[in-house]
């Protein structure tokens, strides 16, 4: 049997919902995602909250809350603590985006499911990986090597490549193979045959637009409204797909010399574009070639505006504008708020770019047709006053007294406990203290006030002679140079330093942004009130995918050229998930699992996988060819045994056959073509896959790419025309385009 592999949805199967999924590889438990969604429902946990314990390693593939939200609460409250990886980006990005919940949350509601501590104390976890860095778990995960790769949609979103004994078992969910403005497309394609792939069924049902088309419908409807005097709101992601759209409006507003406001407000909108920066080498490659050559970092913002709390909005001038603010879905953050006040004037544009979360405000206003008034309910935090703000005092004074009686008990029983340890119990010198206590009241007419002064601030022991202080001898070693010390006791290190500059702060510099501090800071005693208000919506709503995922047609092409082994399908619809289910079934390959939550399915595959020996008398007779970065050759050998029986490969008992020629590697048309142009032959394309070199050679490429034989497409250049030396000619330049073994 090949490695053993069985695959637990522990939420986002056949719904909308969070993503978070348990892998089991030979008893090693992966939690794949940990998500939440805006509504921080902790029923939608219980499944995790079962198997949090028994979890051996987390990865996270995309720094938004429906893949990491819940992370600081299982580790708080439901036993998780295995460690944790990311990409850089994932990392420091998800920390902010989380922080900017909190805040959010905590202005409008006494929010208590998780604090900055514990989002502090879950992101120190986080083993941060390069693109395509290997990582070999120890201990129980022994022989298991991980991999982040691109996966497109957000910075530092990752697909993840599991390895043990040669399978591979792939996690990708929510990749995108369209190149954008600031990322570069999906690196999905270039796995092939992999033993498990678990992919999301989300958008099997979605077809998109040209992006230009869709860039220029988007521009037209923001321009249309702010030239009827309009304000337009865009709910967006904390530090996600709002980084494409900050570059689409930067472009456009320098092309167009337009000179309307642009605002990115969130609690952490300036921290989160310091991150971003620093992140260039993560983007697409016209991002970093542009830094490369001319210094020019693209998100050294022009039109775009930071702002950090509502009030320096209210300060802005009055007229048309544009913000960008958090949350997406409506239900809090600065967007809610904004919404209320906009959504009653018919001049103004809600532009939502994601579909909203399901239950939330803003999924209602996408609905077809949209809502003409919806109930919210507008929350403040206000500073409590008169009999509220004594009995919370009175109630704070209670609680120090009795921490400050229960401090001294205890200091009081750690004083005795460690006196008494000091004097042996056999000493003669040791008297009791209450005949002490009885001679020091007797040798003293004004005992009480001597007492008093010798007594206060600290306890007397009851096994001292008379009151004293406490005495604690140097036991230090000392040399010829002075006290020997432990140089490790005076290294702080880079972890506990990145922690605690991040525990300070979110951004760069370690300072928060003033509005989200002001929560941390203001130590002023407060309550939460509500109101329920009716909300007239006569604004414009219009809905644009932005989301940054490919499409049905597109992953269905990708399924069926990564053609796995076996497929699980999680996070869509059950429409959208039965629809892809029955495509792959019929196109991709046999095996394809579509789990309920807490349904284990085995999909161990169905190879054999053995370990063996390269023998040194072997391996000094086999010939290596340079092949790129790689080497190859061929083995003819038999399976032995060695003397520890351990299987080995054996040189041959009898000579080896002999073995045809084979061309290694692959050729794209349109590069050879303009190879054959560089060499002056004059080259066109004659219809799909047929190419027309000179005037009597045609090259064409027969076969389906998409067709398996033993792990690998099957396809074949084929040379037709009349035997001559222009025949022979671009034949060897064909030939020279591969390695021959």
């Amino acid at each position: 049997m090949g490695t053993s592999v069985q695959v637990t949805p522990l939420c986002g199967v056949y719904n909308d919902n969070p993503l978070s999924y348990l892998v089991s590889i030979d008893g090693f438990n992966f939690l794949l995602d940990c998500g939440w969604n805006d509504h921080f429902d902790p029923s939608l946990l219980d499944p995790l909250s079962r198997v949090a314990a028994s979890v051996d390693a987390v990865l996270l593939s995309h720094s938004d809350t429906l893949h990491l939200g819940a992370l600081p609460y299982a580790m708080k409250q439901l036993g998780l603590s295995a460690p944790v990886f990311s990409t850089v980006p994932v990392h420091r990005l998800g920390l902010l985006t989380l922080y900017d919940h909190y805040f959010s949350r905590k202005q409008v509601s006494e929010f208590d499911l998780f604090t900055l501590d514990d989002v502090d104390s879950a992101f120190q976890n986080v083993t941060a990986l390069a693109y395509s860095q290997n990582h070999h778990m120890s201990g129980k995960g022994e022989g298991i090597v991980i991999s982040p790769h691109e996966a497109g949609r957000l910075l530092g979103g990752t697909i993840w490549k599991i390895t043990k004994d040669g399978e591979d078992v792939i996690y990708a969910v929510d990749f995108n193979h369209r190149k954008e403005r600031h990322l570069n497309g999906t690196v999905l394609e270039s796995f092939v045959r992999p033993a498990v792939l678990i992919t999301d069924a989300y958008n099997a049902l979605n077809s998109q637009p040209v992006r230009r088309q869709r860039d220029q419908e988007f521009i037209d409807t923001i321009l249309r409204t702010l030239k009827g005097d309009g304000n337009v709101l865009l709910p967006v992601d904390t530090a996600g797909r709002i980084l494409e759209l900050i570059l689409i409006l930067e472009q456009c507003w320098a092309q167009l010399h337009l000179t309307y406001p642009i605002y990115f407000l969130t609690n952490v909108s300036s921290s989160t574009i310091d991150y971003v920066k620093s992140f260039l080498e993560w983007m697409s490659d016209s991002i970093a070639k542009s830094f490369e050559n001319s210094r020019d970092n693209s998100f050294l913002l022009k039109h775009v505006k930071l702002l950090i709390s509502k009030a320096e909005l209210e300060n802005v001038p009055d007229g048309p504008k544009v913000v960008l603010s958090s949350m997406a879905s409506l239900e809090a953050g600065f967007s809610h708020d904004i919404f209320i006040e906009w959504a009653a004037d018919v001049k103004n544009l809600i532009l939502f770019t994601e579909r909203g979360q399901f239950g939330t405000l803003a999924r209602m206003l996408q609905s077809d047709p949209p809502p003409k008034a919806v109930k919210v309910t507008l929350s403040k935090r206000v500073p409590l006053v008169g009999e509220e703000l004594a009995a919370y005092e009175e109630e704070q004074d209670r609680i120090k007294r009795e921490e400050a009686l229960k401090a001294t008990l205890i200091k009081e029983e750690e004083s005795k406990a460690a006196v008494g340890a000091d004097i042996p119990l056999g000493d003669p010198m040791a008297i009791d203290g209450s005949s002490s206590h009885v001679a020091s009241d007797a040798a003293a007419p004004s005992g009480d006030a001597y007492r008093d002064i010798l007594i206060d601030g600290f306890v007397p022991p009851s096994t001292c002679v008379a009151p004293m202080f406490p005495f604690d001898e140097n036991s230090s070693e000392w040399d010829d140079f002075g006290e020997v010390i432990n140089p490790d006791d005076y290294v702080v290190k880079e972890e506990d330093m990145d922690h605690a500059s991040m525990a300070v702060d979110g951004d760069l510099e370690g300072k928060f942004d003033e509005g989200a501090a002001s929560l941390i800071l203001d130590m002023k005693p407060s309550k939460v009130v509500s109101s329920e208000l009716t909300v007239q919506v006569k604004s414009s709503l219009s809905y644009m995918d932005f989301e940054g995922r490919s499409d049905g047609r597109s992953v269905k092409s990708i399924l069926g050229h990564v053609a796995p082994l076996k497929l699980v399908l999680v996070h869509g619809s059950a429409e959208a998930t039965e629809h892809l289910k029955q495509y792959c079934l019929k196109h991709v390959c046999p095996h394809v699992y579509a789990p309920q939550i807490d349904e284990t399915i085995d999909v161990t595959s169905d190879l054999c996988a053995y370990k063996v020996q390269l023998s040194e008398k072997l391996m000094s007779n086999v010939l290596f060819k340079k092949l790129g970065d790689y080497e190859i050759a061929w083995v003819d050998a038999e399976v032995g045994k060695t003397e520890n029986d351990m299987l080995s490969l054996l040189p041959l008992s009898t000579p080896a056959p002999p073995h045809q020629s084979v061309l290694v590697g692959d050729i794209k048309m349109p590069d050879f073509k303009q190879f054959l142009e560089s060499k002056g032959i004059q080259v066109e394309f004659a219809g799909v896959g047929a190419m027309r070199c000179g005037e009597h050679v045609t090259l064409r490429k027969v076969g389906d790419a998409s067709q398996k034989g033993g792990g690998a497409t099957i396809q074949q250049i084929v040379i037709e025309g009349p035997l001559s030396e222009e025949y022979y000619m671009i034949r060897n330049y064909l030939y020279s385009q591969f390695y021959s073994l």
